[in-house]
């Protein structure tokens, strides 16, 4: 079994999601259920149906959060070595071609946002990274062609200060 890191408001949320789904969301919509089959004929009872596809998709959800939180690490990166690249901190790269930096943090998959520079441990680029010290340089291979970067900065910044969308209650349920 392939261990999934994450950090304590990470594993936080996750159970909150979990235990949302289980005790609020999953016996909300099996009441829906029950009153719309309560009604008749089911085979043309569309309220029933949507009921019953939004258990399904809760059920897949819980699935996939249960399979998850069975393998997850929790970790705290603020107590790691910051002079390499590791999980949960973040990497300021040069790309040696253009000169322009890019700024990326390494999170575990239920915490990335990769629109916001929050990338999965998973991904190509943070294979890459990992191990690295400033001034360090590597290559990637992008369907566009090869990219060079040179190390210039690594720092700890928690990463639920850099989400642009943590989750709540309303994005746990299926409307």
């Amino acid at each position: 079994m392939q261990v999934e890191p994450i950090t304590q408001e990470g594993y936080d949320l996750l159970t909150r999601e979990f235990k949302y789904l289980v005790e609020v969301e999953k016996p909300k919509v099996s009441r829906e259920k029950e009153v719309a089959a309560a009604l008749g004929d089911r085979s043309e009872n569309a309220d029933y149906h949507a009921a019953k596809e939004k258990l399904r998709h809760i059920d897949k959800r819980l699935f996939y959060l249960n399979a998850l939180l069975q393998k997850t690490q929790i970790i705290d990166p603020s107590l790691l070595d910051h002079s390499r690249m590791h999980f949960g901190l973040t990497i300021t790269l040069t790309d040696l071609d253009s000169d322009e930096e890019e700024v990326y943090t390494i999170c575990g998959a239920y915490e990335s946002e990769p629109e916001n520079g929050l990338i999965t441990i998973h991904a190509p680029l943070s294979k890459l990274m990992m191990g690295k010290h400033v001034g360090d340089e590597f290559t990637i291979d992008l369907p566009s062609g090869k990219k060079e970067y040179e190390v210039e900065k690594l720092e700890y910044i928690d990463v639920f200060s850099l989400k642009q969308h943590i989750k709540t209650e309303q994005d746990f349920g299926f409307r």
